[in-house]
C-alpha cells in the first residue's frame, strides 16, 4: 500500500511523523510526504508554495504568545490548506497514493481525501483536542476537574476556540461547497478520520477520560532516534557537572528576554551547567556576556543532552516533553501557546515536573522552580514511572498496528506483494518525486 504523508514543515512535526513514516515503511509499505522541501531520508513531493506562507512569517511569530499567537499560526495552516486542498487530488492520483496519513493541525486538508474517496487517517504530533469538554481543550492550560463548572469551563473553551476556527475556514468553506461537500461546521468532529486517529501521547500521561471515541488511540512517542540531521556541538566543554538543558523550541522562540531570564537563573547555580538552544531567530551576542556555566548555541543534538540531563527547561512542546520523559527527566515548563498550555497541565497533573507563566517569569521566580525540580525526588520518581510506561507502550509499532488494523491489511497478504520493495525505496529514498 502506498501511504501519503502531510506535516508541518517543523521539526517537532517532522520528527515525529517521519519516525512514523520510517515504521510504516518497514511494514513494507511504500510512503512519500507530500508538500515537503525534505523527509529525513524518505521519498517527497515538494510544495514550495505552501511552506512559503509559513516561512516568510517565521520571525513574526516567533514573538507572539497566547491567543494572538494561536489565532495567527491559525490562519496561516488555514492558507496552507486550502493551497492542498486544491491541488492534492491531483498529486494523489498521478502518485498513485491508496491513502493519506495526515498531521491533525494541518485543519481540513481531510476534505481532499473525503472528495476523492480514499482512507485517511489522522495523527496527532502535537497535543491532541477533545473537542467533548470531557478534558480541558490543549490551547487552556486549566486542571483536569469533573465537576459541574470545570465541565462547563471547558465547553466554553471549546466554543471559543470553534469561533476561532469559523473565523479562519471561510475560504476552505466555500472550497468544501463548490466540491459538492456536505459538511457539518458546528461539529468539530464531522471530518476526523472514521477509520483511526493516533495521538503519541501515552495514556498514562494524558487526563483520565472514558469519553475518547472508538476510534481514537493513544500509543506513545514517535521516537527512533533516526533522521534528525547532525549537528556540531562543543561536547569539550561539558564539565559533568549536573547539567541543566534548555530549549522554547523552533516557532515561538524569538523573545530575548526569555533567554535572558533563562541564564540569570542559572547565573545563580554555580555548581550546575546550563545548555541553552536559542533556535534560529536571536543571535547569541543579543543576549550579551555568557556565564562561565553556560553553553549558548543556536541548535543542539537534544536527544543526546537530555540523556546527560537533571532537568529539562521547556517550552512545553510536546515533543520535547515526551523526550524529556522518555530519558527520565524532569521539566521546568514556561508554556507560550499553542498546545503548551494543555502539555504543561498534564506536567502539573502527573508531577513530573513544575510549571509557570511568562507573566510570572523572573530570575529568582526560575532559579526557585529549578531547585523544586532538582531536589523533589517526587517529580524524579514520576518521570521515571512514565519512563517506564513510555518504554512499555512502544509508541511506534503500536501505532502502525493500528494504521493496519484500520485499512484491513493482513501481515500475509503484505509478505507476498512487497517483496521487491527494498529495491524500489532504495531508488526513491531521499529524492524528490515528480508529481
Amino acid at each position: 500500500m502506498k501511504f501519503g504523508f502531510i506535516c508541518p514543515q517543523v521539526p517537532g512535526h517532522l520528527n515525529a511523523i517521519t519516525a512514523l513514516a520510517r515504521h510504516v515503511q518497514m511494514r513494507g509499505h511504500d510512503v512519500v510526504f507530500l508538500y515537503s522541501s525534505g523527509a529525513a531520508g524518505l521519498p517527497f513531493i515538494p510544495g514550495e508554495e505552501e511552506e512559503r506562507v509559513f516561512s516568510e512569517r517565521r520571525a513574526e511569530i516567533s514573538k507572539k504568545q497566547g491567543e494572538e499567537a494561536l489565532k495567527f499560526s491559525m490562519s496561516l495552516i488555514m492558507s496552507q490548506s486550502e493551497s492542498i486542498i486544491k491541488s492534492l487530488p491531483t498529486i494523489v492520483q498521478s502518485n498513485q497514493i491508496d491513502a493519506l496519513i495526515i498531521d491533525y493541525v494541518h485543519f481540513y486538508v481531510e476534505l481532499a481525501a473525503i472528495q476523492l474517496g480514499i482512507p485517511y487517517i489522522h495523527v496527532f504530533a502535537a497535543m491532541h483536542f477533545d473537542y467533548s469538554g470531557h478534558t480541558p481543550l490543549m490551547c487552556y492550560g486549566w486542571p483536569h476537574e469533573t465537576t459541574a463548572a470545570a465541565l462547563a469551563r471547558n465547553q466554553d473553551g471549546v466554543a471559543k476556540f470553534l469561533q476561532m476556527l469559523h473565523e479562519a475556514n471561510g475560504e476552505i468553506r466555500a472550497q468544501a461547497e463548490a466540491a459538492g461537500l456536505k459538511i457539518d461546521w458546528n461539529d468539530p468532529c464531522s471530518t476526523l478520520s472514521p477509520w483511526a486517529s493516533i495521538s503519541q501521547v501515552p495514556k498514562a500521561f494524558d487526563f483520565e477520560s472514558s469519553h475518547w471515541p472508538s476510534q481514537f488511540h493513544h500509543t506513545g512517542p514517535f521516537h527512533d532516534g533516526q533522521g534528525r540531521e547532525p549537528v556540531d556541538f562543543p561536547w569539550e566543554q561539558i564539565t559533568g557537572e549536573p547539567l541543566i538543558y534548555a530549549s522554547m523550541g523552533t516557532i515561538l522562540n524569538g523573545r530575548a528576554d526569555v533567554f535572558r531570564t533563562i541564564i540569570a537563573a542559572l547565573a545563580k547555580h554555580k555548581d550546575l551547567q546550563l545548555v541553552l538552544s536559542i533556535g534560529d531567530q536571536i543571535d547569541p551576542q543579543q543576549l550579551g556576556p555568557a556565564p562561565k556555566n553556560a553553553i549558548i548555541v543556536k541548535r543542539t543534538p537534544q536527544l543526546e543532552l537530555l540523556k546527560r540531563a537533571s532537568v529539562c527547561i521547556t517550552h512545553a512542546g510536546l515533543n520535547t516533553v515526551l523526550e524529556s520523559l522518555a530519558q527520565g527527566v524532569p521539566q521546568v515548563a514556561i508554556p507560550v501557546a499553542f498546545d503548551q498550555p494543555g502539555v504543561a497541565a498534564r506536567i502539573a497533573h502527573h508531577r513530573t515536573g513544575v510549571v509557570t507563566s511568562l507573566d510570572k517569569l523572573t530570575a529568582d521566580h526560575l532559579s526557585t522552580l529549578l531547585n523544586e525540580a532538582l531536589n523533589n525526588s517526587a517529580y524524579r520518581n514520576n518521570t521515571l514511572r512514565l519512563q517506564r510506561a513510555i518504554d512499555e507502550a512502544n509508541g511506534l509499532s503500536a501505532a502502525v498496528d493500528i494504521i493496519e488494523q484500520a485499512l484491513g491489511i493482513s501481515r500475509n497478504s503484505l509478505r507476498s506483494s512487497t517483496k521487491d520493495c527494498g529495491n524500489r525505496d532504495k531508488k526513491t529514498a531521499g529524492s524528490s518525486v515528480p508529481v
